[in-house]
Formats: structure tokens, C-alpha cells, sequence
């Protein structure tokens, strides 16, 4: 799809003869390839209510899809796996320290079953307007603006704003990550490094993460960029399963203990707790890429579909490291988990290793989506190749100072992993999936008594009051210095 705003297509199914009226100034989308040819009409007026339901009935974009290599199941499955599990899962067991033993269980299950929920709305939308524009893919932002230009005539014009709040947002959020990228491999070098080198700031660690962190970023091609990423995928699995041995390797002490919270933490450090959970279940910005990408796009969805099956493993995980690790270590848990090891043990230290280095090699990856959203639009203003070239490695430094900058203002882990997750995966994970799904059916009605409206309504406000809590929470405590002891 082009990057210009433009109006969406719909099938003609009022048995007119096709040549229904568009303003001058609006223009329609252009067919994507492998789209078939149809009669439009404008959406300068509504929709009627039994057109809306039959709207696009003849185009499935499922097989419009001309894709030059297309992913399997198992190829969509790891990289969603791989996708969610990163440093939040390490910082699992400091989220149940902010929410209590029973409240974290259930209410990172239910945390999880609310992203799973918004991701098969998005997915569900995506194919409903892809249907309707004749178009065989749509991006998040797309997908955002598109929905406002078939919802209620006075949203229409916000179509544009949707779509750079939506592109904004999915800047931040991966920008976020790459922040906590700086300030996790940086911990557990100190870790691993002090008892040899003295004790040096957590900064000093983090500026010598900085040229390195450059140069692999000027890696511009995803593919040069695989063998990075499986070794990553290897050492992130082994130090997990080395982690779970130092956790079941000597007897768990009692629940029931003076300095443990069995049951719930306290109200004020809840919005600590949402934005660690949040955070670490954030995967919505690689479910419609990957949906987009597969061979068999149907076995995405549905209840034993690659996105359930990836994510109950995603949440058991969670729960798993979060329950055990807190259960482990009690209220003197780090904001990850590894910060917890054995101090001197050559396992441990190699674990901090595995996963830095796992880490470090992923930041690359959380780059490419700021870059491949902010770059093309500075490209477009560069006259020729030559500059375009030294521009993009510019514009690539900067980003990377800028993140580092950021990762040194704000080195707590704990706090920043929760600020990351109340200001941006809120909002992408559980605020605009719910409006998108408003606006995409506001014409088709809502089910019996509008219960469908009503849920995501219920949604945007929970997603609204973790967003306000959450932000406000994490800020308070890191202009006023109160760091987690994992910090």
C-alpha cells in the first residue's frame, strides 16, 4: 500500500451500475499486487447496515497473497516465541514482587489472556478491511487508518492521525526495548566483570556497549542479520533452562514467610506490576507481519492455532519464571532475575554472559521497526544515492546514541522495563485494538444488547487506567530515585 492518505475501496453491492460518486480531493487506495479488479464506491456516506455485513463477500485476501517467501507454521511459531521472550521474562519474578504471589499468578494469566484476545481482534479486523479495500495485506497502522475511514463519517478525517499515532507509538515502544537492551546487557557485565576489574558504574559498562552496539547496527539486511538472531534464540534457551536449575536446585523456602508477599504487595506498587506484565507480553507489533507472511495463513488463528498455541507456551513461561523466581528470592529479587545468581560460580556467570550477549544481539532486530517506520519519509528528501547512503548511517547513529542516552538517564531496570510498558505496550496492546475493532463494525452492530461494544469499551478503560497508573507510578519513582533493589 502506498504511504499517501487515501480513501478505502468497497465491492459495489447496491446492484447500481458502479459508478458511485468521489470527491475530488479523496483519493482511493491503489490495488495491491495480486488484487483483483472491482467497481468501488466512496464512503462519503455511511454504509448501509445489511450492504455493511455482505461488503467484499467475493475477495479473500488469504489467496490474493503473493508472497515470495512465505513462512510455515513452525517458522511463524519460534518467531513469535522469540518475539515475547526476552528480558521481561527475566523480569517476571520483580513483577511479583510488586503484585503479591496469588495476585501475580492470576494476574498474569489474565493479563495474558487479554493479549491474546486484542491480537485475534487486530487479525480479525486486518482480514475484514483487507476484504473491504481489495487489498491482500495491511500493516498496524494501516489497519488503524483504515478503520477510522469506514467508521462514523465525523471520525473520518482522524485517519491520518491514527496511523502516525499507531507508527508513533510502535517508534517508541521498540526504541523502549532497545533502552532496557542497553541497561540489561550493561548489569549483568558489571555483574560478571567487577570482581576482576573494581567497581565500576553501571554507565561506564553501557558506554562500552556504545560502539559496538553501532556497529552492529549498520547491518541494514535482515537476512545478514539470522545467524544473530539464532544465536541469540540458542543462548536465551539454554540460560533459562540453567536459571530453572538454580531455582529447583535447593528446597523453596515456605510461601508463608514475614518478608514475602503470599498474597497481594500493596495499591502503590501495583501500576509496577501492569507495566512489567504488559511489557513482557508486548508481541502485537509482529502479529500481523508474520500472520502476512505465512504459507497458511488460516492455521494462524483459531483455538489451536499457531497464535494460541505460541502464546500458552509465551504465558506459562511467564507464569512460571515469575512465581518460582519471586518464590526463590523473595523481595530481595532484581529487576532481572539473572542479577540473582550465585556471585563467583562459573555457571551463573556464564548464564549473565549467555544472556547479554543474547540480548545485545537482538537489538538489532528491535531497531529495524523504528528505522523501517522513521527512514523512508527522510529518505524521500535526499536528493541522491551517495548522501541517501551516509544519511541512513547517520541517521542509524543517532538513533543508537539516542537510546543510550536514554538507558543512562534512566538505569534502574526494574522501573524502566515498567515505564516502557504502561506508556506504550498499553496503549498498542490494549486501547487501539478494541477502538480499531469499534470503528471496523460500528455499522454491523454489536451483538446482543451491544455486549461486544461494551467489552471494548472494558478494555480501552482497564488499558487507559494501566497507561495513567503505570506512568505515573514508574515516573514518580525515578525522578524521586526510589530504585527496586534490582536496580
Amino acid at each position: 500500500m502506498s504511504k499517501e492518505e487515501v480513501e478505502p475501496l468497497l465491492l459495489q453491492t447496491d446492484g447500481s451500475d458502479g459508478h458511485g460518486s468521489q470527491d475530488s480531493d479523496e483519493p482511493m487506495y491503489p490495488h495491491k499486487k495480486g488484487a483483483k479488479t472491482s467497481t468501488v464506491i466512496s464512503l462519503q456516506k455511511p454504509v448501509a447496515e445489511h450492504d455493511y455485513s455482505i461488503t467484499g463477500e467475493h475477495y479473500d485476501p488469504l489467496t490474493e497473497r503473493d508472497i515470495e517467501h512465505p513462512t510455515s507454521n513452525c517458522d511463524t511459531m519460534i518467531h513469535l516465541l522469540k518475539g515475547n521472550v526476552g528480558t521481561g521474562i527475566l523480569a517476571m519474578p520483580d513483577a511479583f514482587k510488586n503484585a503479591g504471589l496469588a495476585v501475580g499468578t492470576i494476574g498474569t494469566v489474565m493479563i495474558g489472556l487479554i493479549c491474546v484476545h486484542t491480537m485475534h481482534i487486530l487479525v480479525r479486523c486486518a482480514h475484514d478491511l483487507c476484504r473491504r479495500t481489495q487489498t491482500p495485506t495491511l500493516s498496524f497502522a494501516e489497519v488503524a487508518e483504515v478503520s477510522f475511514k469506514v467508521g462514523p463519517p465525523p471520525l473520518r478525517r482522524f485517519s491520518s492521525v491514527a496511523r502516525m499515532t499507531i507508527d508513533s507509538f510502535l517508534c517508541v515502544t521498540q526504541l523502549g526495548f532497545c533502552c532496557v537492551y542497553f541497561v540489561f546487557v550493561a548489569q549483568n557485565l558489571k555483574h560478571v566483570f567487577d570482581p576482576y576489574m573494581g567497581t565500576w558504574p553501571l554507565q561506564s559498562y553501557m558506554a562500552l556497549l556504545l560502539l559496538p552496539m553501532i556497529l552492529l547496527n549498520y547491518v541494514r539486511n535482515l537476512k545478514l542479520l539470522a545467524p544473530f538472531s539464532m544465536i541469540a534464540n540458542i543462548f536465551m534457551a539454554a540460560g533459562l533452562g540453567i536459571i530453572f536449575y538454580y531455582i529447583f536446585r535447593d528446597p523453596l523456602p515456605p510461601i508463608h514467610r514475614p518478608e514475602f508477599h503470599s498474597g497481594f504487595a500493596s495499591w502503590k506498587q501495583l501500576p509496577l506490576y501492569f507495566g512489567t506484565a504488559i511489557y513482557a507480553f508486548e508481541g502485537i507489533g509482529m502479529v500481523l507481519p508474520l500472520e502476512n507472511s505465512m504459507k497458511t495463513p488460516l492455521d494462524f488463528g483459531g483455538w489451536n492455532g499457531v497464535l494460541n498455541t505460541s502464546m500458552i507456551i509465551v504465558g506459562c513461561l511467564y507464569t512460571a519464571v515469575g512465581f518460582f523466581g519471586y518464590l526463590k528470592y523473595g523481595d530481595l529479587v532484581a529487576g532481572s532475575v539473572t542479577l540473582n545468581l550465585s556471585t563467583g560460580e562459573v555457571l551463573a556467570e556464564s548464564v549473565r554472559l549467555m544472556m547479554a550477549l543474547s540480548i545485545f544481539l537482538s537489538y538489532p532486530l528491535q531497531f529495524y521497526v523504528p528505522m523501517d517506520i522513521m527512514w523512508p519519509s527522510i529518505k524521500s528528501r535526499i536528493p541522491t544515492e551517495r548522501m541517501q547512503l551516509i544519511s541512513e548511517y547517520a541517521f542509524r547513529t543517532f538513533l543508537v546514541i539516542l537510546t543510550f542516552a536514554m538507558a543512562e538517564l534512566i538505569p534502574n531496570l526494574g522501573l524502566f522495563i515498567s515505564l516502557v510498558g504502561a506508556v506504550s505496550s498499553s496503549t498498542l496492546a490494549l486501547i487501539f485494538p478494541p477502538l480499531i475493532n469499534i470503528l471496523t463494525t460500528w455499522n454491523a452492530g454489536y451483538g446482543k444488547f451491544r455486549w461486544e461494544l461494551w467489552k471494548d469499551i472494558s478494555l480501552m478503560i482497564f488499558g487507559g487506567i494501566g497507561f495513567v497508573a503505570g506512568t505515573y507510578v514508574s515516573l514518580e519513582q525515578i525522578l524521586h530515585g526510589e530504585a527496586s533493589k534490582g536496580g
